[in-house]
């Protein structure tokens, strides 16, 4: 249990600031050298203190396509959506139309004491953040480019931050910072 509830925005980009190659691809995440066993990795610091996620229809619709089941066990999620999705088994959804700002207590309220994290999307987690609710972002940089697709924050505005932490990956692969949003 986390002493303060934080919204933060885990995620894995390329050099040059994709989360995704076109066409929502992440192969590139599968890349010799780039998906091995990484000890310094902090998914699972991270994920322990997760107790409520958001989500964006995009992402969902991936997650449905290519993965086998639902991976974030019984932690309410919220898919921001304006068109009707199909569940998935397994998971406590809440699917809205809603602003951010509009479901942002009711998440925090639903992670009973711990943080809310926004799921893939930059575009999602721009709107955390134009309504001054994201706290922090967690970056793991990869080190392939590529060139066009999904940008990790395609809202253009200054965002001042403060670096928290650079942890280089164990397999001399990915460089993992956190920052805290101002």
């Amino acid at each position: 249990m986390v002493d303060t509830q934080l919204t933060q925005y885990f995620v894995a980009a390329s050099l040059d600031g994709f989360i995704a190659a076109e066409g929502d691809d992440l192969t590139w995440l599968e890349l010799e050298g780039i998906g091995e066993a990484d000890q310094a990795n902090p998914y699972e610091e991270f994920i322990a203190d997760v107790g409520a996620l958001a989500m964006g229809a995009t992402t969902y619709e991936w997650v449905q396509r290519h993965l086998d089941g639902w991976l974030y066990e019984q932690r309410p999620t919220w898919v921001f959506t304006h068109h009707e999705l199909t569940p998935i088994d397994g998971a406590v959804l809440r699917f809205t139309a809603d602003d951010v700002a509009t479901v942002h207590a009711r998440m925090l309220a639903e992670a009973v004491g711990k943080n809310l994290w926004v799921v893939g999307g930059g575009d999602l987690a721009g709107q955390f953040m134009d309504a001054g609710l994201l706290d922090e972002l967690w970056l793991s940089i990869a080190p392939v480019t590529l060139g066009r697709g999904a940008p990790l924050l395609p809202r253009h505005r200054t965002t001042p931050m403060t670096l928290l932490s650079v942890t280089p990956a164990s397999n001399d692969t990915y460089v993992h910072l956190r920052y805290r949003l101002h």
